[in-house]
């Protein structure tokens, strides 16, 4: 018979045994993994992986504009995520109707992804209402699938062009200022004008008229050196708030009497009488300031001493032989209106927006009628599909606007009740009404 004290014993010793077992058992589940766990957790990391190279390979294409990214790179791969109609959407300005966005405007920006809306007074009737459309069409493109900034354009160039007249400050006309300022007066001009436009969210305007004339408002003079100062300060001013500007209508109308909008018409000159007047302001400043602060905006109008068949907006012998090897200009250069007269009378908008693009046009603006609109866009498309218009013409225009975009567009929300303060300030009346132009 097993005494109480032995059986109390052997108790214990399997006791002590099992708790061995059971930790070392833990102990070694813990520190390794069996054939089958290690599988499995070797797919989950490359699982993993996999999923990160692809979210990495498929960036959305979106308004973020970190600076610590090189924006160059940002562009390249912008570009190749980004479909044939997206860059296509992103070559146009266009117009609407109204004072706020409606469908057809609502759909090119969210459809079509265009990459920009020029302002005329029918959408303009107070400073904070510019302001909160600027912010509305701005919000549309979160319905994109770009979500890149709008480029938010007006004509404000003083004098009889001028949009929201009552609502803003009296910009002088150019003529005036030709006549009666001096090239920092021009400067203050332009940087006044400019601010109020920054203040309703608007970053481009087509200013200033570099065109030689003695008898249009809209222009500085006829003397070429002259124009290049004043349209040089312009420039700047505008720049100075955060505006850029347009050098127009290259290579210089001056010598039409022929309005575009309703006509074509031919300057009938040597290329070296043109370069040595109506073309020098825009050498001079292609030639000095930084091709990035501007645009260039090129006319309707012919000049046969280039080109014998083609208005200078679709004229390659204009556009790329002259302004870009010639002029050595590198930043954006956008065509006038496609819906004037001087074009639309002659070519159907599907040419039109090829032809320009073959010229070396980056930016179509189309300003009025949303089938001509849509006709440009869908003529495009249609050309590159056919093997017309080349799929590298398209990205050197589509990275020019980019560049711009990611360079420049820095915020897309403005304050609607601070446009209201800086909008034809006190200060700014006082300053222009102290000038004595007249």
């Amino acid at each position: 018979m097993i005494s109480k004290k032995y059986k109390r014993f052997s108790i214990l010793a399997l006791v002590l045994a099992l708790v061995v077992i059971w930790f070392q058992f833990n102990n070694s589940s813990n520190q390794t993994e069996g054939p089958d766990e290690k599988k499995l957790a070797t797919e989950h990391k490359e699982k993993d992986k996999v999923v990160e190279e692809q979210d990495e390979e498929k960036v959305p294409v979106t308004s973020d504009m970190d600076a610590t990214k090189n924006p160059k790179d940002k562009v390249k791969k912008l570009l190749e995520t980004m479909t044939l109609e997206e860059k296509v959407g992103q070559l146009m300005i266009v117009g609407f109707d109204g004072t706020e966005k409606n469908s057809h405007i609502s759909e090119l920006i969210e459809e079509k992804n265009i990459g920009g809306v020029i302002y005329f007074d029918r959408n303009m009737s107070s400073p904070k209402q510019v302001a909160e459309l600027s912010n509305s069409l701005q919000q549309s493109t979160g319905n994109s699938s770009t979500q890149l900034p709008l480029m938010l354009a007006v004509d404000q160039e003083g004098g009889d062009i001028v949009r929201m007249r009552e609502q803003v400050s009296p910009i002088p006309s150019q003529q005036k200022l030709g006549n009666h300022a001096d090239a920092k007066q021009v400067y203050e001009v332009a940087k006044l004008n400019g601010a109020e436009l920054e203040s309703m969210g608007i970053h481009i305007n087509f200013a200033p008229v570099l065109d030689l004339s003695t008898t249009d408002s809209r222009s500085f003079g006829k003397d070429p050196e002259k124009v290049y100062q004043y349209g040089r300060k312009a420039i700047q001013g505008l720049n100075d708030s955060s505006i850029t500007g347009a050098l127009k209508h290259f290579p210089g109308n001056g010598r039409s009497n022929i309005d575009p909008h309703i006509e074509t018409s031919s300057v009938e000159s040597t290329q070296l009488d043109l370069e040595n007047s109506d073309i020098y302001p825009f050498k001079q400043i292609i030639k000095e300031m930084d091709n990035q602060k501007f645009f260039v905006m090129v006319t309707h109008i012919k000049y046969p001493a280039y080109d014998q068949e083609k208005p200078a907006s679709l004229s390659h012998a204009i556009i790329e032989d002259l302004l870009r090897e010639k002029l050595g200009y590198e930043g954006i250069v956008i065509t006038d209106d496609l819906e004037m007269g001087a074009v639309n009378k002659y070519f159907s908008y599907k040419d039109m927006g090829k032809e320009a693009l073959l010229a070396g046009a980056d930016i179509l603006l189309v300003c009025h009628q949303y089938e001509n609109q849509l006709e440009v866009y869908n003529g495009i498309i249609e050309a590159v599909q056919k093997g017309e218009i080349p799929m590298e013409r398209i990205d050197e225009a589509v990275g020019r606007v980019l560049t711009y975009k990611l360079n420049t567009i820095h915020g897309t929300v403005v304050d609607p009740e601070q446009a209201e303060k800086v909008v034809k300030s006190t200060e700014h009346v006082n300053y222009i009404n102290n000038l004595q132009l007249n």
